[in-house]
């Protein structure tokens, strides 16, 4: 067995990932000037959608709460170069949340029978398939005081917030905005599938893939079925998970009928100060990434993510929470590939705020199992890949 030594893996990091860093960089960079202007001109036309650069704790709806984006500020001040709207699922493949307007004071409504219904409006009477424990139905009332504009019975139906609807009104905006900007030669509109507007974006690396989302960003409250933290758990702090949680969460519109409840500005905060102890977490996850994305699960659709990546990390942080866990670098790379392996081979990942949804639930197996097989590979000769 030929094996690899914390030389090696500082190199490796020298040497492929801080490259591949650069590279989605500049990638970012590119798509987030083009998409800034796209969403502020589709913003010019219809108020209901918002430009990025309001996303986040930028959000218009926020003017009114400047501790909490003082709070947000101080938190990742020098660590997050990115805008928070936009995450990076593989080189190639991003997800950019598109800030939703005019939807005020946000209330959690009792559960209810789910209703179905075909974009026209008629009533199902069955669905295709039941919601899943991270999705919810979003109603007007749900809101105290929705602006008129959300009314309209081109985004709802008998009062429900319809996301198909949404999707398809900011389609339409986002096609004439791209000739509206001269973008014509760098964006192009791709076809979608099932909810998702997708869209090519020439950058000055590389050919990317962009997934934009409408998304309702719900500040200072945390949905009741995300029961976190856990009992007796030691990791992240009690008092590190409340100001967690102070930034609440969003639904995303990425099906017809469900909104997808999404955590990204939790896994934000957990990850900008996750090595605050002096550990090698993140030094061990940016090696993991790199590795999936060279060996085990390249291209631009793999099975494995970066979300599913970050999820794993953070339980595995929470089973090892102390300074002395994440000392040894060589040792807890090891840990993380071991910890994937028995995800992927299982085809189960928890979600790590909705735990009794399984990330991998949907995803094809024989290519998890193809993963599983290289990532055993790897486990067998560790040195002959990290060199």
């Amino acid at each position: 067995m030929s094996s690899f030594t914390d030389e090696d893996l500082d190199n490796y990091l020298q040497n492929q990932v801080d490259l591949r860093h650069r590279q989605v960089s500049k990638s970012v960079e590119d798509v987030q000037k083009m998409i800034k202007d796209l969403t502020a001109e589709v913003s010019s036309k219809d108020a209901r959608f918002q430009s990025i650069a309001n996303s986040g704790v930028h959000n218009t709806s926020l003017k009114d709460q400047p501790a909490l984006v003082t709070k947000w500020a101080t938190l990742l001040r020098g660590r997050c170069a990115y805008n928070p709207a936009i995450q990076v699922l593989t080189p190639t493949l991003f997800l950019i949340s598109v800030p939703l307007r005019g939807l005020m004071g946000y209330k959690q409504r009792r559960t209810r029978q789910w209703r179905y219904y075909t974009l026209s409006g008629s009533r199902l009477i069955s669905p295709v398939r039941e919601p899943e424990k991270v999705h919810q139905w979003l109603e007007l009332e749900s809101f105290v005081n929705p602006s008129q504009e959300w009314h309209d019975t081109c985004m709802t139906i008998e009062g429900d917030i319809v996301p198909a609807k949404v999707v398809n009104v900011f389609k339409e905006h986002l096609e004439a905005s791209i000739k509206t900007c001269g973008l014509s030669n760098k964006v192009s509109m791709l076809e979608s599938v099932g909810s998702v507007v997708r869209v090519a974006v020439e950058t000055s690396e590389a050919q990317v893939e962009v997934e934009l989302v409408p998304t309702v960003e719900l500040m200072n409250y945390w949905p009741k079925r995300a029961r976190w933290p856990r009992l007796f758990r030691r990791w992240p702090s009690a008092e590190r998970a409340r100001c967690i949680k102070s930034f609440g969460f969003n639904l995303l519109a990425t099906s017809n009928y469900h909104w997808l409840l999404s955590f990204s500005r939790a896994k934000q905060v957990l990850m900008s100060n996750i090595d605050g102890d002096g550990g090698c977490r993140r030094k061990c996850y940016r090696v993991v990434r790199q590795l999936k994305e060279d060996i085990w699960c390249p291209g631009s659709k793999p099975v494995i993510t970066a979300y599913h990546l970050q999820t794993l990390l953070f339980w595995t942080c929470e089973k090892y929470p102390c300074t002395r866990d994440w000392k040894d670098f060589k040792e807890c790379v090891l840990r993380l590939v071991h910890k994937l392996y028995k995800c992927v081979s299982q085809h189960y990942l928890r979600h790590y705020f909705v735990r009794s949804h399984n990330l991998l639930k949907y995803t094809n197996t024989n290519e998890l199992d193809d993963v599983a097989k290289k990532i055993n590979n790897f486990l067998d000769n560790p040195g002959t890949y990290v060199h």
